[in-house]
């Protein structure tokens, strides 16, 4: 089945665009993970967000391959997740199964590089102010910390669309994500909180204390661990 995936991991991007306005430079001034130590980088609450952002060559240590449905057969990157969040992943995944639903993971790792080209895609395509609402700047994306899965449904083309809040795979995951350690990361208006429009497919791994406390409560991370 190939992938029909719009956030681009598997759709060819151009290597030669022209950065100019584009450039990580700005983005990457002041470096705030330069304050972030090893542990820190490691845990599952690590807030990655515009202003917080990731080293370039970080790749975490523990990447494993959840034993979920995927809708393309290829060996790509986006397959992985950290192991702490694949075995949640799956748990979720098992449930999901037994109520009847057609739940597949899409896009999970993404490294520094792969994120830098499609957000470049997107600055060419839309302009960087609209390509900055959809589509995080290298350094800055949650899939790079291995802890973020994007999932998506057959009655949406496999695609990443808001419209999959309206399946029953949109509506289980928004009611029961919580329960296995999993938030919607960028949730309905809190824009001017996360910085990005509301993704319902998106989802982040915190753990399940956490995860329970931010759905009951209507958080977003950031407001969770103060930074709002």
């Amino acid at each position: 089945m190939k992938n029909k995936n719009d956030d681009l991991d598997s759709a060819p991007i151009k290597n030669s665009i022209d950065k100019g306005e584009q450039s990580q430079e700005d983005f990457d001034k002041d470096k705030p993970w330069e304050s972030y130590t090893e542990e820190q980088l490691d845990d599952v609450l690590l807030l990655i967000d515009k202003e917080r952002g990731l080293p370039k060559d970080y790749v975490p240590s523990d990447l494993v391959e959840p034993n979920v449905p995927f809708p393309f057969i290829e060996e790509l990157p986006q397959r992985l997740i950290r192991q702490e969040a694949a075995a949640a992943l799956e748990d979720l995944f098992k449930k999901a199964n037994d109520e009847n639903l057609n739940l597949y993971a899409q896009s999970g790792y993404r490294s520094y590089e792969r994120q830098e080209n499609i957000f470049a895609y997107y600055v060419e395509r839309t302009g960087k102010e609209k390509a900055s609402r959809v589509s995080a700047n290298a350094g800055h994306s949650e899939h790079q910390t291995g802890l973020a899965m994007d999932v998506t449904s057959p009655e949406v083309n496999f695609q990443l669309v808001t419209s999959f809040e309206d399946t029953p795979e949109g509506q289980w995951i928004k009611e029961n994500a919580a329960q296995f350690g999993f938030i919607i990361r960028y949730p309905k208006d809190k824009e001017k909180i996360t910085g990005y429009q509301y993704e319902p497919w998106h989802l982040r791994f915190v753990g399940k204390e956490p995860a329970k406390i931010i759905h009951e409560q209507g958080l977003t991370l950031e407001e969770y661990l103060g930074f709002e």
